[in-house]
């Protein structure tokens, strides 16, 4: 059952790795994009899932406001990542963005009234040290617009650890049904931001910018988070934590290769903090060895 949750996971995180390369080469308002992507995102989800489970609606209505909640951050989570992708590389934004697990082991005690452990402690304190050399100040200094892409990357991984914190409050809704309901709300909350900023776009898009769209809302949407939950159902919690720095790894390569951005010694080595921080975090200590 394993090795069968492995492929669909693996192909969900490179997927997720890859949405920052399409992101970049569409000229929308990032707030029209997320827009699309969680509406066409959530109606091709719902419509697969349709045939294959009912959606619990009771359970739905049991957990509807932390529901629509989430929902809401998760669109505003999306143009902060989108923004970020503007500002600064893929890969300082991606870096940024995954901030997010460190935010969640800062935040747990206050919201979920958690324990934070000596590790998690460190691991905190070496991904916050991590962001120095990843906000581009060594290399720029304050003043580039680089640290903008940043803030906005950061913003988008207050979000996502928002996200994060408002789901360990569902207790009836499942996984599907949660996602679903979440990509619409996502999708709808926007549609008012949308209309009173004047995000449509003011020219007619190309067939291209249609299709790179579409691939955004469809493929790195729908597709990938059906492949993320199936795979999900059938890792260990531990094993699926691990592999989903598949995402980051891949979009650091790709902002390298293929858009050509520089990767400094210095960000290497704010990627290495943050990121192995966060991995040490999530590693549970075997069974009678010490904490």
């Amino acid at each position: 059952m394993k090795k069968q949750g492995l492929l669909p996971f693996v192909s969900a995180m490179v997927l997720f790795g890859t949405l920052g390369l399409f992101v970049r080469y569409l000229p929308f308002a990032s707030s029209f994009t997320a827009m699309v992507r969680g509406l066409l995102g959530a109606g091709f989800l719902s419509l697969v899932l349709f045939f294959r489970q009912k959606p619990n609606l009771s359970a739905i209505g049991k957990d509807l406001l932390p529901l629509v909640v989430s929902g809401v951050m998760i669109g505003f989570n999306w143009i902060c990542l989108f923004e970020a992708y503007r500002y600064t590389t893929v890969a300082t934004a991606t870096l940024c963005y995954y901030f997010a697990p460190v935010l969640v082991l800062l935040l747990s005690p206050l919201f979920l009234k958690e324990k934070l452990s000596k590790k998690n402690a460190i691991c905190i304190l070496v991904a916050l040290l991590g962001m120095i050399p990843v906000s581009g100040v060594f290399s720029h200094g304050v003043g580039h617009k680089d640290m903008t892409g940043v803030a906005f990357g950061l913003a988008a991984a207050g979000m996502y650890a928002g996200v994060v914190l408002t789901n360990k409050t569902f207790r009836h809704v499942s996984a599907t049904d949660r996602t679903v309901v979440q990509l619409f709300v996502a999708g709808l909350c926007l549609v008012p931001y949308v209309l009173l900023t004047k995000a449509l776009p003011t020219e007619t898009p190309t067939a291209l910018q249609v299709v790179v769209l579409l691939t955004v809302a469809l493929l790195h949407t729908g597709v990938a988070y059906l492949m993320y939950f199936g795979g999900l159902a059938r890792l260990s919690a531990q094993k699926a934590a691990l592999l989903s720095y598949l995402d980051p790894a891949v979009a650091v390569l790709l902002s390298a290769v293929v858009l050509g951005e520089t990767f400094t010694w210095q960000t290497a080595l704010g990627a290495v903090m943050i990121l192995g921080a966060t991995i040490v975090s999530e590693l549970q200590p075997r069974k009678g060895s010490a904490v």
